[in-house]
């Protein structure tokens, strides 16, 4: 499977985005997927994830409340959608999947996709 993000861009802070982790390759039926985050300087973050079958688990503190994640079975795309953005929510957004496990650290990663940078002024 292969993953493609996309969605990220320029916005003022309260802003919103919504980006979109597309798969290609085979469906991503029986792969958790999340979202992680790298801002300038830092770690890579993780942000939320979501099962094969739906559920979440928690958000990471710093975005409850402002993001959630959502996938499109239909479609094969998984969504974060962002809002209430602040300008430390900048940082280029990742999403990555793993089979029947939702990666909440990169170790757990089986594919990664390629980042979208996300850019909130305030």
């Amino acid at each position: 499977v292969q993953l493609q993000a996309s969605g990220g861009g320029l916005v003022q802070a309260g802003g919103s985005l919504r980006l979109s982790c597309a798969a290609s390759g085979r469906a991503l039926g029986n792969y958790g997927v999340s979202w992680f985050r790298q801002g300038p300087g830092k770690d890579h973050e993780f942000v939320a994830g979501v099962s094969w079958t739906g559920g979440n688990i928690p958000e990471a503190d710093s975005v409850k409340g402002r993001f959630t994640i959502s996938r499109d079975f239909a479609r094969n795309i998984v969504y974060l959608q962002m809002t209430n953005l602040k300008p430390e929510d900048t940082a280029d957004y990742y999403c990555a999947a793993s089979r029947f496990r939702i990666p909440d650290n990169g170790i757990l990663v089986d594919v990664w996709g390629q980042g979208t940078q996300v850019t909130v002024s305030s």
